[in-house]
């Protein structure tokens, strides 16, 4: 049964056995080691981690023995920032597939954006959300709209969101229009110590574009996205959060401009986090030369400087988090150039793209772990996840020297619009386990 069980590329979590389970009980990982250099043990019982010992140590009786040497161990990541399409998108994606494709990357937490149908504005929402995922084996957050139907309007019943689940609040796809009603829900945030996430682009100014304006924008004649209406709306929220002394998260970080505008203001003491993604420090606007809306999204990719720029803020912590906006979309949508709709796929390539930066020595293991896994939870103020003994068995393994190529069809998403395919990855989640059940185990 367990032989079985190993050969699915994603076990079937929802419909799981209780003798699988069972059997997935008691776990003995030998020789992994964790992010630091430390070869460890690790005995998993009732979905904890019971006992963590030097490598070689712990010969306790166990369903299942994996030999673990030349892999390392890494806490489950978190991407704080995916989109589900659950409720009202599923064609494109729904919370179990969306679960899958995060098993498969070494992922076991994601916040979820509240731009479904209906949007995430309701306890029956949050509700119908947690339910859902519940069986999949991650933990799935979701974020709750600042606005009501993120129209920009009226702000939302906060206590009642966060009584229902949420871990923040997000108009994500959209920036609160009227100022005075982004502040007065910072204010309110404040108050509640209630997260604040936002999606910095001026929609007037964006005007319409579909790529970086500029010279490829120029050379395929086509509307561009200024660069002003991200840093425009990133100094804007950050003058609002520090006029109500409260915080902000900037989501998708894209810019130089930005970039500089959050550095100067960590500087200044204001409470400002701010997150991006893989494709902005590894691939710049070339790429949509190709006329491929796979690699249209929003913001969208930028010049080799603000390539630069991005990675320089990963590199030196200016930015918190790397996360990957997952955002699926069905073939038929994205197969027109000109009017597909922005957004890309990543949970499943995000730890790998993140691993070239280590493996150019720029970035170490425990940066990672804190880009990737603790300072998404921080900012959340979800607990840390570790690897001692009594932590939750939530975990990935990860052999740092798979290359592998990244294939949209091999893939577990349902959409195929993978910001990364066909690039040579070295570096691979080969193993993830939540609550101690193995939910993902590479093929190979």
């Amino acid at each position: 049964t367990v032989s079985l069980f190993f050969n699915h590329p994603v076990f079937p979590h929802h419909s799981l056995t209780e003798r699988t389970v069972q059997l997935m009980q008691t776990i003995l990982l030998q020789h992994a080691t964790d992010a630091y250099g430390v070869s460890s043990d690790f005995l998993i019982q009732d979905g904890i981690i019971a006992k963590r010992a030097p490598a070689g140590t712990l010969q306790d009786a166990a369903d299942v023995v994996i030999p673990a040497k030349g892999l390392t161990i890494f806490p489950g990541l978190f991407d704080m920032h995916v989109h589900l399409r659950d409720p009202g998108f599923t064609q494109k994606e729904d919370i179990l597939t969306g679960a899958a494709a995060a098993l498969a990357g070494g992922v076991t937490d994601v916040a979820c954006m509240p731009n479904t149908k209906p949007t995430i504005d309701t306890p029956e929402t949050v509700q119908y959300i947690l339910d859902k995922a519940a069986p999949t084996g991650v933990k799935v957050h979701p974020i709750g709209c600042i606005t009501n139907g993120m129209k920009g309007e009226s702000l939302c019943d906060y206590p009642a969101l966060m009584q229902a689940g949420i871990c923040a609040i997000s108009d994500d796809g959209r920036p609160v229009e009227n100022a005075e009603q982004m502040r007065l829900a910072l204010e309110q945030a404040r108050d509640l110590h209630l997260p604040v996430i936002s999606h910095c682009e001026d929609l007037s100014i964006i005007h319409g574009g579909i790529v970086n304006k500029g010279a490829v924008s120029e050379q395929l004649q086509v509307q561009g996205m200024d660069r002003a209406s991200e840093d425009y709306i990133t100094a804007r929220e950050i003058i609002l959060a520090g006029s109500v002394h409260g915080s902000i998260h900037i989501a998708h970080v894209s810019t130089k401009g930005s970039v500089e505008i959050v550095r100067l203001a960590k500087r200044e003491g204001i409470a400002v986090t701010c997150e991006t993604c893989p494709h902005y420090f590894l691939l710049t606007e070339e790429k949509v030369l190709s006329k491929d809306a796979d690699y249209r999204m929003s913001p969208p990719l930028r010049t080799e400087e603000d390539r630069k720029a991005v990675l320089e803020g990963v590199l030196d912590g200016t930015i918190d988090c790397i996360v990957t906006d997952h955002a699926p979309h069905t073939p038929e949508e994205k197969s027109d150039f000109y009017h597909a709709p922005n957004g890309v796929i990543g949970m499943e390539t995000s730890l790998a793209a993140t691993l070239t930066l280590y493996h150019q020595n720029l970035l170490t293991l425990p940066d990672i772990v804190r880009l990737m896994a603790d300072r998404p939870r921080e900012i959340l103020h979800l607990p840390k996840q570790t690897l001692e003994a009594g932590a939750p068995a939530n975990l990935t393994l990860v052999d740092l020297n798979k290359e592998w190529i990244v294939d949209p069809n091999k893939l577990h998403s349902k959409a195929r619009n993978a910001v990364f395919k066909q690039m040579q990855f070295r570096g691979k989640a080969v193993l993830t386990m939540t609550d101690g059940v193995i939910r993902y185990r590479d093929n190979d």
